[in-house]
């Protein structure tokens, strides 16, 4: 195949990268982008609230793979070709230089997702890629002397030689109707990454509030994790809670997002220690109201919140406080419960979990074990990261994999 035609379906970040890795490796290749939207990489320009969150700075790749609810196994193989060292070294060659944040994310200097896009775009046009805007495509057949039928929504009918599928996640499974049928059943696709809404939660109104350090879990459940959390005028959010409502997706789906959310606002302290901790403040700090002075490091409106819930009035000083309702705010710290009833997706980082089972893909090269010459890159995989820059990266990631196998 001298100068096979690739069409790349999808123009997004893995379809980007899929089709400038395709149109390097293969330069007589004519490599055509097909986006359904008016405009392309529209994720890139809201992710990271407008700065686009590239990658994670996390260079082991044991390490890296551990952010991954679905994919870690996979991915363990595929970021031996292209992982987050790579993925700077890429930007840095076309002139865009990343900075690291305190937590790990990465971000152009420039502090604008728009630096990404004119990078792709002028990469893409160096490389003589065809972009077609409002060009979705509504089925794709395989030709019996090798190929694809690709038919467009506005009836326009293509032959092509191979495919990269990187539409990006599907909410519905009768989205993927037009894909042919795989060697793995499809994995039905539900939302990852979402809020939890607590519309009776009493914390409603300190919507804003953050706490640090929170250990969040889902009652009944294995399912925990440790971070930042926010208060909002909806319920929780933050990164601890992102984290729990990605490796908790599909538990979450099966009960409808109705739950107990358990929160533990001193994660550092066991019961015992906490108690040790208030008891020696108390010693040294007895003239004190307990209402406004609290030794766990927690907002000042949140620890008084916690305070008279317990029973403890404005009044009470630290060298008084009864046992009783000295038990009841260490019960609150440790083990507030809140009924979640529902989500809401985080819009900037929203992902789903499920569609293309990796099963149904050769592990090397993300060519369909049932369809050859047709390859899958990007969030329509099975594969999704929690927030960070790791659902980036592994578009980069597939994309490039596929975009080197693509024309061979």
């Amino acid at each position: 195949m001298s100068s096979p035609t690739i069409a790349v379906i999808g123009g997004g970040a893995a379809g980007f990268f899929g089709a400038i890795t395709a149109a390097e490796t293969f330069p007589n290749a004519r490599v055509i982008i097909f986006e359904k939207n008016r405009t392309v990489l529209n994720k890139v320009r809201i992710s990271g609230g407008g700065r686009c969150n590239v990658t994670h700075a996390c260079f082991d790749n044991r390490q890296l793979v551990k952010h991954y609810p679905r994919g870690e196994k996979p991915l363990r193989s595929l970021f031996n070709f292209f992982d987050a060292n790579a993925t700077i070294g890429w930007f840095e060659q076309r002139g865009v230089r990343l900075k690291t944040e305190a937590d790990g994310r990465m971000f152009p200097e420039t502090n604008t997702s728009e630096t990404i896009i004119d990078c792709l775009l002028t990469t893409a046009r160096k490389a003589r890629i065809e972009i077609r805007t409002s060009s979705g495509v509504t089925s794709l057949t395989p030709l019996e002397t090798g190929g694809w039928r690709m038919t467009l929504l506005s009836g326009e009918v293509m032959n092509v030689d191979r495919v990269l599928v990187a539409t990006g996640g599907y909410p519905q499974l009768p989205s993927y109707d037009w894909l042919p049928t795989q060697a793995e059943p499809l994995l039905s696709p539900v939302p990852s990454l979402f809020t939890f809404n607590v519309p009776d939660s009493p914390l409603l109104s300190m919507a804003g509030v953050s706490v640090q350090d929170a250990g969040v879990s889902i009652v009944g459940t294995k399912q925990e994790q440790r971070g930042p959390l926010l208060l909002t005028h909806w319920g929780f959010s933050g990164p601890a809670i992102l984290r729990l409502s990605a490796w908790a997706a599909r538990v979450l789906a099966e009960v409808d997002y109705q739950f107990m959310l358990r929160v533990n606002w001193v994660p550092t302290l066991n019961e015992a220690q906490l108690r040790n901790t208030l008891q020696d403040f108390r010693q040294q700090n007895g003239k004190k109201q307990v209402t406004s002075q609290n030794p766990v490091g927690l907002p000042s409106r949140l620890w008084q919140h916690f305070a008279e819930a317990a029973g403890i009035s404005g009044e009470q000083r630290w060298a008084d406080l009864p046992a009783k309702p000295l038990n009841r705010l260490i019960e609150r710290l440790t083990n507030s419960q809140f009924q979640v009833v529902g989500k809401s997706t985080f819009k900037d980082e929203f992902v789903t979990c499920g569609g293309i089972n990796l099963g149904s893909l050769n592990p090397q090269t993300l060519e369909s074990k049932a369809q050859p010459g047709l390859f899958f890159a990007g969030e329509v995989l099975d594969v999704d990261g929690i927030t960070g820059g790791f659902n980036f990266q592994s578009a980069w990631t597939t994309g490039y994999v596929a975009g080197t196998n693509i024309g061979r």
